[in-house]
């Protein structure tokens, strides 16, 4: 998924540079322009790293322009993105999820930059090949997977197990490689009086090991059911009927703590580098700001043992508001982030890029990342997320998800909860 052709590459950077001469000047009598950018990476995220470095990059070659940046957090946008979008306070460029409940919702509701001539123009649909292009493009359903380009991801991200390799070895406790083994491992840290596995009920983890869970016992065909809505999902079917019954039953045995119904993925996050937990489940996008936090112990990652998919896709999109007043710095701003010195950078600091140098990826940790990333890739094994199917089935499965932990609800009933507004969502399309 990362490296593409030297022909291709080097057409990517002259049109990279040339673009980067458009909008730089003000016409004269102006006073400097201004590109508002909103994002919602964590400074020592290697998308962070990445993308200050596109500032500076950016205002060093548009010497009359001013990157007024806004860091906005994943929820803030989440929750706010249509009315901010339909009002004056849009921004120029923004990081927002991909997905039908997400862009695919903005941009049928007219809020977003058709960018397709953009796409082409400047070669971006070279560095984006087949799955990549997938949650860029939505038809007038804000559907994903066709029609019109609307965003542009520069990275990749899956969800997988990251462990504590210190509390591994203090409990005698070995690197699981089956379902089996992995099952084993969590029972000897309850056996020692440790939660395995720390988690976050109040936002989008917990919901994502409910999903891996799902899908150890799915198809690409049954994904592209849920996803993509070619063809019926049966939510009382065998792949969430285990999903739901076996994350209530990890949560009864301990695996889960009960408490986290109301635990934040920052919390999370933070618990697991401070060593409270042995492992964690979640994403690439913790990668970059683990390997530059964690001090005082070893840390791995594999993938989840016994499934083939995991959840994961390109990254979040760079969208460009169709209010934005200055969309032609957007472009030149996206192109800088697709350049590779901005992707070689991401790839050193632990994310996924999606159009580096290979050769140029020097840092060990990273390398295994991607690795992983590519083992995934080659096998057709990018799920997307549980929350993308429906406007508003974020805050569905939170709360679905958060019933199932604090046992106010049986799975049967979570899996009704699960279905009404995904089943409303389908009508609503015409489906």
């Amino acid at each position: 998924m990362i490296g593409k052709s030297g022909v291709a590459a080097l057409a990517a950077m002259v049109l990279a540079l040339s673009a980067c001469g458009s909008g730089a000047e003000s016409p004269p009598g102006d006073g400097p322009r201004v590109l508002r950018l909103w994002h919602y990476e964590s400074a020592e995220s290697a998308m962070g790293k990445a993308w200050a470095e596109a500032i500076k990059t950016f205002e060093s070659t548009h010497p009359n322009v001013k990157v007024e940046f806004e860091e906005k957090s994943f929820e803030q946008i989440q929750k706010t993105a249509s009315m901010v979008l339909n009002s004056d306070e849009a921004p120029d460029l923004m990081e927002y999820n991909k997905g039908n409940a997400t862009a695919g919702l903005l941009s049928k509701q007219g809020l977003l930059t058709d960018l397709s001539a953009e796409v082409t123009g400047r070669g971006w649909d070279k560095l984006l090949p087949g799955g990549l292009q997938t949650t860029a493009r939505y038809d007038e359903r804000g559907v994903m997977g066709s029609g019109k380009w609307y965003g542009i991801p520069n990275y990749g991200e899956f969800v997988m197990v990251y462990y504590n390799k210190d509390l591994f070895e203090k409990h005698k406790v070995e690197v699981p490689t089956t379902f089996e083994e992995f099952t084993a491992a969590l029972d000897a840290f309850v056996e020692a009086g440790v939660t395995p596995i720390g988690t976050a009920g109040a936002e989008y983890p917990a919901q994502q090991i409910l999903y891996q869970l799902a899908l150890s016992k799915a198809d690409r065909a049954w994904v592209d059911r849920f996803q993509a809505y070619q063809g019926k999902v049966d939510f009382h079917g065998p792949e969430f009927t285990y999903g739901a019954q076996t994350f209530a039953d990890w949560v009864a045995k301990g695996y889960l703590d009960k408490k986290s119904a109301g635990v934040k993925a920052e919390d999370m996050g933070v618990a697991f580098m401070k060593g409270e937990h042995p492992m964690m489940v979640s994403g690439s996008w913790w990668y970059g700001r683990f390997a530059s936090e964690i001090k005082d112990f070893a840390w791995g990652h594999f993938l989840w043992p016994g499934a083939t998919m995991a959840p994961g896709s390109s990254g979040n999109l760079w969208v460009v508001p169709e209010k934005s007043e200055n969309k032609d710095l957007a472009y030149d701003f996206i192109d800088i982030t697709m350049s590779k010195e901005v992707q070689n950078l991401l790839g050193n600091s632990g994310g996924v890029p999606v159009a580096a140098d290979p050769a140029a990826i020097t840092d060990a940790k990273s390398k295994e990342l991607i690795e992983s990333f590519n083992t995934l890739t080659g096998r057709d094994g990018l799920a997307f997320y549980p929350d993308w199917p429906a406007p508003g089935y974020y805050d569905v499965m939170v709360a679905a998800t958060q019933n199932l932990i604090n046992g106010s609800k049986q799975p049967a009933a979570m899996l009704d909860e699960l279905a009404r507004p995904y089943e409303d969502n389908l009508a609503d399309l015409g489906n």
